[in-house]
């Protein structure tokens, strides 16, 4: 196996979600046993078992004590709907559009004051790397389950207080963007950049999926009217639970050619218009 070949439990619990998903196996019906099925795939018994335990994370398998290893019901996957803010009181910094009705949900951070900003997110915050930060760790539950954590960055100067915790800051919208505007600094376009990855050892212990699994990672960078930054992060979202879309709202022909001939790009691809404002840009994004 090359160096940079998937380990072997992936491989093989790739293969049984493709089997899965072809209806090899019904829903209740047991598998094979698990040497029955590590002859056929030729892995040693433990690596059939990392592999189905894998799979019972995701809600492929369940196994039952002292019976075997079954096909459970498909888990119903959720949709976060991004550029929907959350109208639920007590919604943390990061829960917009988390939450459907049917699945509220907690959030719970940590703030560490005047942490060096390393390289890649000083060059976001157009800032140099070394510069204090205050660093927050966001954790936002659904259903009893992280749907999202997300790691958040601002230069100390422009989060306020460097005492305060994230959970006691102002927060007058149940957003970032809130509460920086409760400090006087308005918040005109927010930057999202999603990117799909493999989740490392610390991320899929925090969203409580297995290793190597596939996680969204969003980038998300909030602007200023004169394209400063002043907040970044990186919100991971686990694919198996949850699927992340945009609501873009499409605005009449004069809103359109406004944004044309006002709204040029800023550096780095992001819009600096207002976001749903229907004099400056056609797009409502969170």
């Amino acid at each position: 196996m090359g160096h940079d070949d998937p380990p072997r439990h992936q491989v093989v619990a790739d293969d049984l979600r493709r089997r899965l998903a072809r209806g090899e196996w019904p829903v209740g019906a047991k598998l094979p046993s698990r040497a029955r099925m590590a002859e056929e795939y030729g892995v040693n018994p433990n690596v059939m078992q990392k592999a189905q335990e894998r799979l019972i994370i995701e809600g492929f398998l369940e196994g039952r004590a002292g019976s075997g290893t079954y096909v459970a019901r498909p888990r119903e996957r959720h949709r976060m709907t991004r550029s929907r803010p959350w109208k639920s009181p007590g919604g943390g910094p990061f829960a917009g559009g988390t939450a459907e009705p049917d699945h509220i949900g907690a959030w719970r951070a940590r703030t560490q004051v005047r942490t060096p900003a390393p390289d890649h997110i000083a060059r976001r915050l157009g800032i140099e790397p070394g510069e204090p930060c205050v660093r927050t760790g966001y954790e936002f539950l659904a259903d009893a389950l992280t749907s999202q954590y997300c790691i958040s960055w601002e230069p100390a100067a422009a989060a306020g207080s460097p005492t305060v915790p994230a959970q006691r800051r102002p927060d007058t919208s149940g957003a970032v963007a809130g509460r920086l505007r409760s400090k006087g600094i308005d918040i005109v376009t927010t930057v999202e950049v999603p990117r799909p990855a493999r989740a490392t050892r610390e991320q899929a212990d925090l969203l409580g999926i297995g290793l190597g699994d596939l996680i969204l990672v969003i980038e998300r960078t909030y602007y200023t009217g004169d394209d400063r930054a002043v907040e970044t992060s990186d919100i991971v979202v686990p694919d198996v639970r949850w699927e992340v879309a945009y609501e873009l709202a499409v605005a009449g022909p004069e809103s359109a050619r406004s944004w044309a001939a006002e709204g040029p790009a800023r550096p780095g691809g992001g819009a600096r218009r207002t976001p749903g404002d229907p004099e400056r840009g056609p797009y409502d994004t969170l």
